[in-house]
């Protein structure tokens, strides 16, 4: 294993898949054109499946091409780099034909290629399974059975290297936050996350098992020949221009490693409250939270519930030259311009609670911990809160005033609480339906029962569903935004707090400054951000929070 086998090493296709970017850089290019005479086209073209067949998908995705038409004798192909007089030499040669080039918007080149040749990963993991019984065989599918120099060294093949790279290629392409590999007794799936949702792609061949595992975790620089206990590791790739990191678990099951890698892209982290899908009269008092110059901020909800995008969006709204911002994360996930931002290190001692006690000699204005996990992080937290720092942070519970009684379990003092914490923000995710096709249909009997008489009220215009189009590739929703429940402190609250007052309590002292989620997420559906059922997925019951 090389030094750099961490940086993602895309074999045959590495210099190809980093390309300029698709906007200073595409639009150089896009002038250079002009002077040159090559012509340029906003949307994808209409293509002649002749034309697609001379060039196979390994190689159309090498050299990021996809061949339109013959015409006059020419072979017009369609490039995102058309000043790359290589890869249309090669294409030449390939197709036996002389190449005129085109160039292609970014965007409309990745539906062109999508269009033109499907799932790539798919179609060389087909190219790999083969036909012969012995590549089936029980010896194959028995990982136990392979060993580590053997799995090494099919890992390294070429082709193999490049599947594993088309996945990852594939999955960045289409917006996806999560790749699994998920080994099963007669068969090994890939799933993609994609706007919280897995879906399943076709498989590669369950005898490339081993290798295809193997070639990640050695991309990750984990150590391949342990295969019984949970691993963590890092790739860093490049692509389109852009530096994109991959976080990698893996865990052993009964029939090999299950692996996870979280795709951390930071073109699509959108850094303001207002992409993220929060109203108005939230964004203003989250505006008013995190100018305080003291005090504590928590934001809650599930692992994948966006806390620590918001927690970002707000330091990118705080963030000043004048004020000193560090952050303890684990892991540092999106790397902040300005931003102090340190990565927690439990095997070399540096935790939470330890790296805190360090930032508050750092003479800081603002700090953002990752999460508070125990009791000498929540009381060190809450210290620092009262020392003139603003805190942000978060914090795993089901909804914004349970975690008032979350603090007081991990050893905080409910008078302490009472005088620090400022705000509570808890938060889920949700689809956002496709601008591009979405209807308006009437309000079901189904769905009616499962809403109050206020909610079916807003209703009046019939509720809004999903259909799917080429722009949301046939799924109806593109992207996803949050749904949130915002409490602000008041000294009716605060003096609750002291006097240890139920969660039920709590919530009728609020009053006006608390709004459950459920409503808030109710008013996306009814003006057409989302629908009626991913509010009832991601938001609690009726019964949960209405008497």
């Amino acid at each position: 294993m090389t030094p750099a086998a961490n940086d993602l090493q895309l074999g045959a296709t590495q210099a190809n898949l980093t390309p300029p970017s698709a906007t200073d850089e595409a639009a150089k290019i896009r002038e250079r054109c002009r002077i040159l005479g090559i012509s340029w086209v906003e949307k994808p073209p209409e293509t002649d499946q002749a034309a697609i067949d001379l060039l196979t998908p390994e190689v159309a995705v090498r050299v990021r091409s996809v061949p339109i038409r013959i015409e006059r004798g020419r072979l017009i192909v369609a490039m995102f780099n058309p000043l790359d007089v290589g890869a249309a030499d090669e294409i030449a040669a390939i197709a036996k034909l002389p190449v005129t080039r085109l160039g292609v918007e970014p965007e409309a080149f990745g539906e062109l290629m999508r269009r033109a040749y499907g799932t790539t990963a798919a179609r060389v993991a087909e190219s790999l399974a083969g036909n012969d019984e012995s590549t089936t065989n029980e010896s194959d599918n028995n990982v136990d059975a392979i060993e580590a120099a053997d799995v090494h060294r099919m890992a390294e093949q070429p082709t193999l290297i490049n599947l594993v790279n088309l996945f990852i290629l594939e999955a960045i392409q289409s917006r996806t936050s999560d790749i699994h590999i998920e080994p099963f007794e007669n068969d090994l799936k890939i799933k993609y996350r994609v706007d919280g949702v897995l879906i399943e792609q076709p498989p590669p061949p369950k005898h490339l098992q081993a290798a295809l595992i193997g070639r990640v975790k050695i991309m990750a620089m984990m150590n391949i020949a342990e295969r019984y206990v949970p691993q963590d590791g890092h790739i860093t790739l490049r692509f389109e221009g852009r530096k994109v990191d991959l976080r990698v678990s893996t865990v052993p099951t009964i029939y090999g490693e299950s692996i996870v890698m979280r795709i951390l892209d930071k073109s699509n982290l959108a850094l303001d409250l207002q992409s993220l899908g929060m109203s108005e009269p939230h964004r203003n008092t989250m505006d008013r939270l995190i100018e305080k110059p003291h005090g504590l901020l928590l934001v809650t909800g599930p692992t994948g519930s966006g806390k620590t995008t918001t927690l970002y969006a707000a330091l990118s709204k705080l963030y000043d030259p004048r004020k000193k911002i560090i952050t303890i994360e684990d892991p540092v996930e999106y790397e902040l311009s300005g931003v102090n931002q340190i990565p927690v290190n439990p095997k070399r001692g540096l935790t939470f609670s330890i790296g805190l006690r360090a930032i508050l000699r750092q003479d800081p204005d603002v700090i953002l911990v990752g999460e508070i996990r125990d009791n000498e992080t929540v009381d060190i937290a809450i210290r620092s809160a009262l020392t003139g720092h603003l805190i942000l942070s978060t914090l795993h519970t089901n909804d914004a005033i349970s975690s008032i009684g979350r603090l007081v379990d991990m050893g905080a003092e409910p008078f302490l609480v009472a005088s620090v914490l400022e705000g509570l923000l808890a938060q889920r995710l949700g689809r956002r339906l496709c601008v591009h096709c979405k209807v308006r249909t009437p309000l079901n009997d189904e769905t009616k029962s499962r809403l109050t008489s206020s909610e079916i009220a807003g209703f009046e215009g019939g509720e809004w569903k999903a259909v799917g189009c080429e722009e949301c590739r046939k799924t109806g929703f593109k992207s996803r935004l949050g749904f949130f429940e915002l409490l602000r402190m008041n000294p009716a609250l605060r003096n609750g707090i002291t006097k240890r007052l139920s969660v039920t309590e709590l919530k009728e002292v609020a009053g006006s400054d608390f709004t459950v989620m459920r409503h808030d997420g109710m008013l996306k559906a009814q003006s057409g951000m989302t629908t009626i059922p991913e509010v009832l997925r991601a938001t609690q019951d009726v019964d949960d929070f209405e008497p």
